[in-house]
Formats: C-alpha cells, sequence, structure tokens
C-alpha cells in the first residue's frame, strides 16, 4: 500500500535543501507524494517563490495562507495561529499517513502543532541544533519533541535530540540536506553566473546575507548599519546581498540594504531569492561569505571558503575552522573580513572537512519514510538518560 506523505515548506531556502529528498519522494511507487507550501511562498513580498516549486515539477497540493504584512512579534504570533488553523484544515481534507518538516521556522511550528492534535506522525531534519540568538532555537527544540523521526546533521545533534527524550532507534544521522545540493548541482561557470544575475564580478567579491537576530530587542538597524559601514571599508569589492526571512524587523534590513544598493550600483546587487543553482555558484564565485546565515556554516565550508559569522544568531552550532566570528561592531567586521581575504588564512583552510558531512543523505531519508513502521509510533515514550 503507498504511504500518503505531506512535505510541507514555507521558505525558498528550505525548499532547495528539501529538492532531492522530494524529487525522490516524487519517483518512488511506493509514495504518495503531497506538497503543502505556506508562509513566504505565497508572499509576493518574498518573491512568491511557490512559483519555482511548480516549475522544477512538482505539483503543489495545499496552500496554507498564513502570513500577515508585519514583521512585529504581534504579527508573527497572529500568523502562528492562522497557521495552525489552516493546517488543520488542510490536514482533515488531504488525510496525510505522514508529514516531513525542516527546520525551525514559526511555519513549521505552526505546521507540527496542528499535526501533533491530529495524530500525524512527523519526520523532522536538522533537529538537535543551537541558535542561541533565536526564536528558532526553542521552535526547534518544540518541533523536535512533537516529532516521531528525525534526521539530524551530525552525531552532537544526534545526542542532543537524545537528551531532548526521544528514542535512538527513531534518530537517524544523516548529514546536512545541503551538502546534497553542491554534491548534484552542477554550479555556473563565472560568465554563465553574471550573465544569470546581470552583474559584473571584479577581483574581490562578497555574497552577504544578514538576518534579525530575534531574541534581542531593536538591534537590527544598528548592527546592518554596522555591516554596511565595514564593507564600505573594502570599496573595490562587488557585492552580492540577498535579503533576510519574514522574521521580526526584516523590513528595517531589506529597507537599508536597498538604501544601500541604490547607492552603490556600480559595485552591489540585491535579491529576495536567488535559488539553490545560483546562491551555490555565486559562494563558488565570491571570495567571502558574510552575514549570519546558517548557509555561511553548513554549505560554505564545503567550498573552502571563508566566512565572517556575525553576532550571536548562530552561537551554539558546530563550526568548520573556515568560520571566522566576530561581534557587530564595524571594527570587528572589518578585521574578520581583511582576515578572511588575507592569503595565510586561506591557505590553512584549503584542506578543511565538513563537519556536516559529505553525502548525500535523501536516499536514506525516503528509506526510513517509506519503510519505517508507523503503528504505535503516536505513543511516545521519553527516553531517560
Amino acid at each position: 500500500m503507498m504511504r500518503r506523505i505531506c512535505v510541507v515548506t514555507g521558505t525558498r531556502a528550505e525548499y532547495g535543501l528539501l529538492y532531492w529528498t522530494l524529487k525522490g519522494l516524487k519517483e518512488s511507487p511506493l509514495v504518495d507524494l503531497i506538497i503543502c507550501v505556506t508562509g513566504m511562498h505565497l508572499s509576493p513580498e518574498f518573491g512568491l517563490t511557490y512559483q519555482q516549486i511548480e516549475t522544477d515539477g512538482f505539483e503543489i497540493n495545499g496552500k496554507v495562507e498564513m502570513l500577515l504584512s508585519s514583521d512585529t512579534s504581534v504579527g508573527i504570533s497572529k500568523s502562528i495561529g492562522l497557521g495552525i488553523i489552516g493546517f488543520a484544515d488542510y490536514y482533515g481534507r488531504s488525510k496525510p499517513d505522514l508529514i516531513l518538516v525542516l527546520g525551525d521556522r514559526f511555519e513549521i511550528f505552526a505546521a507540527v502543532s496542528a499535526a501533533m492534535i491530529a495524530r500525524i506522525p512527523v519526520a523532522h531534519c536538522h533537529g538537535g541544533e543551537a541558535t542561541e540568538g533565536l526564536i528558532d532555537e526553542p521552535i526547534r527544540h518544540s518541533v523536535t519533541k512533537m516529532s516521531h523521526i528525525h534526521f539530524t546533521s551530525t552525531k552532537e545533534y544526534r545526542n542532543r535530540v537524545i537528551q531532548l527524550g526521544e528514542q535512538p532507534e527513531n534518530i537517524y544521522n544523516v548529514g546536512a540536506l545541503g551538502i546534497e545540493n553542491i554534491n548534484r548541482i552542477v554550479l555556473l561557470e563565472k560568465d554563465e553566473f553574471e550573465n544569470s544575475i546581470n552583474f559584473k564580478l571584479a577581483e574581490c567579491n562578497f555574497l552577504v546575507t544578514f538576518h534579525p537576530v530575534t531574541l534581542e530587542q531593536a538591534t537590527a538597524e544598528d548592527q546592518v548599519e554596522s555591516l554596511l559601514q565595514a564593507i564600505s571599508q573594502f570599496p573595490d569589492a562587488h557585492i552580492i546581498f540577498t535579503k533576510p526571512n519574514a522574521d521580526n524587523d526584516g523590513r528595517i534590513i531589506i529597507k537599508m540594504i536597498d538604501d544601500y544598493v541604490s547607492k552603490h550600483q556600480s559595485r552591489a546587487i540585491s535579491f529576495v531569492s536567488l535559488g539553490q543553482l545560483r546562491y551555490l555558484s555565486a559562494i563558488k564565485h565570491v571570495d567571502v561569505v558574510i552575514g549570519n546565515s546558517s548557509s555561511g556554516l553548513l554549505e560554505v565550508p564545503s567550498f573552502k571558503k571563508p566566512t565572517i559569522n556575525i553576532g550571536d544568531r548562530q552561537r551554539g552550532r558546530i563550526k568548520a575552522a573556515s568560520v571566522i566570528d566576530c561581534d557587530e561592531k564595524t571594527s570587528s567586521i572589518s578585521e574578520a573580513i581583511a582576515l578572511g581575504l588575507s592569503k595565510e588564512f586561506k591557505e590553512s583552510i584549503k584542506d578543511i572537512k565538513n563537519p556536516y558531512g559529505t553525502g548525500n543523505p535523501s536516499a536514506e531519508i525516503i528509506s526510513v519514510l517509506v519503510n519505517k513502521p508507523l503503528d504505535n509510533i503516536i505513543k511516545k515514550v521519553f527516553y531517560n538518560l
């Protein structure tokens, strides 16, 4: 009997990480795949990225509108409430046997909360990780406790999920999903990449992604101003910005990026979404990746490129030797960039290994999703260390 598996996705980045798993599930004769999109995928402000999912050949079975036109804490909380209502209705109609989700965003929290009440088993990717500067941290651990099958990215994170009381036989250490994109996507050559973004690279190039630090109060403007001042100390560098997610104070960052690019059009460009091909190609062709995105820790080390990791957003994550931590002050950021650009540092990281693995996890994930017995998995027993 085919297993009806529902994959829920709310952001462009999360969909990109799930792509190969989705492709394998679609091709499996044992799976009736349904895809439900929500959050930023359905927002014109964030590029209506559900269209990319359809362009990639997937059929979208459901759309749950939940994202209010607000980046305040009140707006985010209301969005979660709308999401729970929407997913409750969707699960009632679609009747999946199993839900697959990835990560730690509030859209996923809403989807999993509704699944828990509906007694639908949940499989969760990238649990056990730590991002101590964000609401993502408690959301991620909450999703772990509401989930029944776990796919972690390192052995340490697997141990942390066990520490949360999950049964070891239901936890699979498969590595980071983003590594598979690096292994399997044919990246663009420099001229192809430049043509795809209509922007010429220079001798030195930065890729910059900065998200709000959601457990800090009213810091976004000051932090981004420090970042922009630091970047300006490298006037010959060309800069590619990718814009932040729909989080508290995200619009402040978006406006500051837009203002900066408008004043520096000869050397700076910004995108709501590059997509996986162009984003990974950008990493290949830039000299340094700057900001506070998880990608700087999970995927960039596979390219042997320096990551300038700013502030506390990713505090607690496992980091490769290619990651340079700095605080949010202009002087600290500029010193970190200079170190990352130095010949000595680049030489020191040319043989590093990515702590998040080198393999292709989708095959193992699909095998578990297809073959794992679901009888009685809902009745969880706390694993006591």
